[in-house]
């Protein structure tokens, strides 16, 4: 497709990027229609986009691709929420209607812009994600660009592309938009980690890995790695001829890569001294408010984003003072590790954004041994527990389940914890689920326990998001009687 200006363009799903889509593809004269399966949504898409916007709803799978495909558009932009093995998506690769993400929808309205447009930096992994992110927008901040958090996180892509005025842009990308995703080629790109996530979504985990390698391809100046496997992601991508390989790691780095010299963050990869020296970058002081509230060393996966996050940078060209002023001044994100309050001598810690086995097993893995009061569950995404639990045990002294897939996790304990006690939540409604955990987990804890939300699954059953299950959490904490230690 050449040109966007008169093209029929139907938006699949109307959330927040699908009616940025929307908004944008009408402005550059495309014939849009919208579609989801929502019924709710369709009406917030309509007081958004006007009574004049086109809008239908489609009540199932099947009906969603029967509309899509019945409608003869020349392009879709379809929503993260239409699984890879959706009808829809089947059907249109069978019939050759192409697909886009949001963001190669983004990325192509940037290509038809005069003058070259942001140098987009690219992030994905099964963990740490937005924490990264968010790190490399304030290096690059601190530096003196202006250079938002978009994608996964934050304003979608595709508005501050049509916006015009980003210096950079930190892009965080999901499995489930790189997917759709054909033709960004951006100048540095990072795939953190990887382990199974979204089965249900993809179809198998090689389908998963196959899409988060997508980060790499036609990237132009650096491709960094983190360990062998995002090494052979590397290796195995089609990058621009130039493009190089650097890799992070906790330790003394070797040349071509970036890692830690006792407490300083080292770069040995983008200066001209690389062969005989290792360029100074930050000190962990510069993450000291990142450590957990009790005094605790600054995590070993919130390290290996901050280099991730200067391996970016440094590829923008970043000076080391930068990376350090923007570690010092990033903050953070919620319901990330976060203390909520310490009562009768037992912590409460909020990590509702551990949706998977592998950021649950990070959390739990700090705690001192039999000292953590684990509440977990929630949509398993066709995950399973055993290596998660066979790896915590003996950080547990109890387990609250809730969620609607406890059954996998209630099984993985039993077979690796059977010794740990075992609670489950029925509640029947959202609201009911925090308090009744919180008060179990209460009579569970003792005096220096960690009681931890760290779910190792995702919140759709019951909430909104993990930061609706988060907050319900740290509500449901400050409720309990008593005053905060």
């Amino acid at each position: 497709m050449t040109t966007l200006a008169g093209a029929r363009v139907v938006v699949v799903g109307l959330g927040t990027s699908g009616r940025a889509a929307a908004e944008v593809l009408t402005t550059l004269g495309a014939h849009v229609e919208g579609v989801d399966r929502s019924e709710a949504s369709v009406e917030a898409a309509r007081a958004e986009l006007g009574p004049a916007a086109r809008l239908t709803a489609a009540g199932d799978d099947e009906t969603l691709a029967d509309l899509v495909l019945g409608r003869g558009a020349d392009l879709a932009v379809v929503s993260p929420g239409v699984p890879a093995t959706s009808p829809l998506l089947t059907r249109a690769a069978a019939s050759g209607l192409p697909c886009w993400s949001e963001v190669e929808l983004a990325w192509q309205v940037q290509q038809a812009a005069p003058g070259p447009g942001p140098d987009w930096l690219t992030i994905t992994g099964t963990n740490g994600k937005t924490t990264t992110v968010g790190m490399l927008s304030s290096i690059l901040t601190a530096a003196g660009l202006h250079a938002p958090a978009v994608g996964n996180v934050g304003t979608p892509v595709v508005r501050v592309v049509a916006e015009g005025r980003a210096d950079a842009l930190a892009v965080e990308l999901s499995s489930f938009q790189l997917h759709l995703t054909h033709s960004v080629a951006p100048l540095a790109s990072v795939c953190l980690n990887l382990a199974p996530d979204h089965i249900d979504w993809h179809g198998s985990f090689a389908a998963y890995r196959e899409d988060k390698a997508r980060v790499y391809a036609r990237t132009r100046v650096a491709c960094v790695y983190t360990d062998d496997m995002t090494r052979a992601m590397v290796e195995e991508a089609d990058v621009a001829e130039g493009a190089r390989a650097v890799g992070t790691r906790l330790g003394a780095p070797a040349v071509g890569e970036l890692g830690l010299v006792e407490d300083v963050l080292c770069d040995r990869a983008f200066d001209r001294r690389r062969q005989t020296h290792a360029v100074p970058l930050a000190t962990l002081a510069d993450l000291a408010h990142l450590a957990p509230a009790d005094g605790g060393e600054v995590p070993r996966h919130v390290l290996a984003d901050a280099l991730a996050a200067a391996a970016l940078a440094r590829a923008r060209g970043v000076e080391p003072a930068a990376v350090a002023a923007g570690l010092r001044s990033f903050t953070g994100g919620r319901h990330r590790i976060e203390t909520v309050a310490t009562r009768d001598g037992v912590t409460w810690v909020d990590d509702s954004k551990a949706t998977n086995a592998h950021a649950a097993r990070a959390s739990l893995g700090a705690l001192p041994p039999g000292r953590g009061v684990w509440v977990a569950g929630g949509l398993a995404k066709g995950a399973t527990f055993d290596e998660l639990v066979r790896g915590v045990a003996d950080r547990l002294r109890a387990v609250v389940l809730i969620g609607v897939d406890r059954a996998p996790l209630r099984a993985a304990l039993a077979r690796h914890a059977p010794d740990v006690p075992v609670t489950e939540v029925e509640a029947g409604d959202t609201e009911g689920v925090m308090p009744l955990a919180v008060a179990a987990a209460a009579r569970l804890a003792r005096p220096g326990d960690t009681v931890l939300l760290a779910p190792a699954c995702a919140s759709m059953d019951q909430f909104t998001d993990y930061g609706a299950r988060g907050d319900a959490f740290a509500a449901a904490v400050r409720a309990l009687p008593g005053e905060p230690g």
